[in-house]
């Protein structure tokens, strides 16, 4: 549903029926109440941090739910919406302090505008929301991590790779959910070394800390091999409208390979349709974010022959691909989003955030199982100390453990294939 009189969706899932409720709270920043959150918790117990009760726990999303990145930033909030929709139905969630609970999701709109996502932050206090979750996008979501840290609010699985969510520095109770962008483009380059045929390179990247990590991972990669030489680079501001311009300049240049960094959705189909256009079939490579068969190839009229290649760096099974929707998980994940997903049309499978979403809710679930106390801290405890979870998409177990990594690590190449993507090991 949507709540325009705030210009946000509020979802919130009731406890014995998973029946979306609309819930609007007050304005104000929100201090803890004495004694607790509702959860009665006495006797010398720890004190419940806001937004948790003996009943339900809220979590907050903030990301773009309108503009021109609202594809993915809705995706963000409606894996996880979808299957916390499934437990709440099916009675809530066991906690490791024994009580029964239900997750009430609150999104927030923040347009990918770090101006908005700071505004958005602020209301999460006012609206007493236990914890940040599964926001997209590397500038909103550090334009709050340090009023994030000063609240002593969780700030985790956020969707982006920059590698800060991951440091686990003192003060923050953040964490990433998709591998880093160094990683993404690391495992291009490295498929593109073991290639082991010459190739010369376009770049293009946005000029920020999404757009310079890609470029650095592949650099890394690289770097030391006399077959790959980068003959050009362009950067472009993500306020841009158009970068045929940049195309035009780096097909000039006759690159057999084009790096494309580009996150925001509409400038990425321009992109691939130019390329098209101009008559030049790179070896492409698309970040994990801006590679969707439904939500960018096919907009863009991409087959498996328009280009030489079209190549990601995976880390979950596609949604668009026949064998998920042929699995059980899969058909549960559909099921869900079908139910539970209102007020926008949404069929899971155009982006990959819903897929990740799911993802990051599966892990959110195994930290409420394992936090014995209902406070922030023992969740961001619970969260950090997942081992080997195995997870219905991922093509790797998760593991929270490691220091300066995110909850999903293990990466595999994957090349496009008409219809959806296929693991490969080196371009060709």
């Amino acid at each position: 549903m949507i709540t325009t009189a705030t210009g946000r969706r509020m979802l919130a899932f009731a406890a014995s029926a998973g029946v979306v409720a609309l819930a609007i709270t007050g304005c104000g920043r929100a201090e803890p109440p004495a004694g607790g959150n509702g959860g009665g918790n006495g006797g010398g117990a720890a004190e419940a941090s806001p937004g948790i009760t003996d009943d339900t726990l809220t979590l907050g999303i903030t990301t773009p739910l309108t503009g021109a990145t609202a594809g993915p930033g809705n995706c963000t909030a409606d894996g996880a919406i979808a299957y916390f929709g499934v437990r709440n139905a099916e009675g809530g969630i066991e906690f490791g302090d024994g009580k029964t609970r239900t997750i009430e999701i609150k999104t927030y709109d923040d347009e990918y505008n770090p101006e908005k996502s700071v505004t958005n932050f602020q209301q999460m206090v006012s609206d007493e929301v236990f914890a940040g979750a599964l926001g997209l996008g590397t500038p909103t979501n550090r334009a709050w991590r340090d009023a994030a840290a000063e609240e002593g609010f969780p700030q985790v699985l956020v969707m982006t790779g920059d590698p800060v969510f991951s440091s686990r520095e003192d003060g923050y109770l953040d964490l990433g959910l998709v591998p880093s962008y160094q990683q993404e483009g690391g495992a291009f380059g490295e498929a593109l070394v073991a290639d082991g045929q010459p190739h010369k390179v376009a770049v293009l990247f946005q000029n920020d800390d999404y757009g310079k990590g890609y470029t650095q991972g592949f650099k890394d990669a690289i770097e030391g091999s006399d077959d790959i030489e980068i003959v050009k680079e362009l950067s472009y501001e993500p306020t841009a409208s158009s970068l045929e311009g940049q195309i035009t300049e780096l097909q000039a240049t006759g690159a057999d390979v084009l790096f494309h960094a580009v996150s925001v959705t509409p400038l990425a189909i321009a992109d691939l349709q130019k390329v098209a256009a101009l008559g030049w079939k790179p070896i492409l490579f698309l970040p994990s974010n801006t590679a969707s068969p439904g939500g960018i190839l096919t907009p863009a009229g991409v087959t498996a022959d328009t280009f030489t290649g079209v190549y990601a760096a995976g880390f979950a099974q596609a949604a668009a691909a026949p064998p998920f929707a042929e699995s059980e998980a899969g058909k549960a994940y559909f099921a869900a989003i079908e139910q539970y997903v209102t007020g926008h049309e949404q069929d899971g499978k155009a982006f990959p955030h819903c897929v990740w979403s799911w993802t990051g809710a599966q892990i959110l679930e195994e930290a409420f199982k394992n936090m014995e106390e209902p406070t922030r801290e023992s969740f961001y405890e619970a969260l950090t100390s997942i081992s080997g979870l195995e997870t219905d998409f991922t093509f790797g177990p998760i593991d929270t453990t490691v220091e300066g990594s995110p909850a999903v690590q293990v990466v595999e190449l994957q090349k496009f294939n008409g219809n959806g993507y296929a693991n490969v090991q080196v371009v060709g």
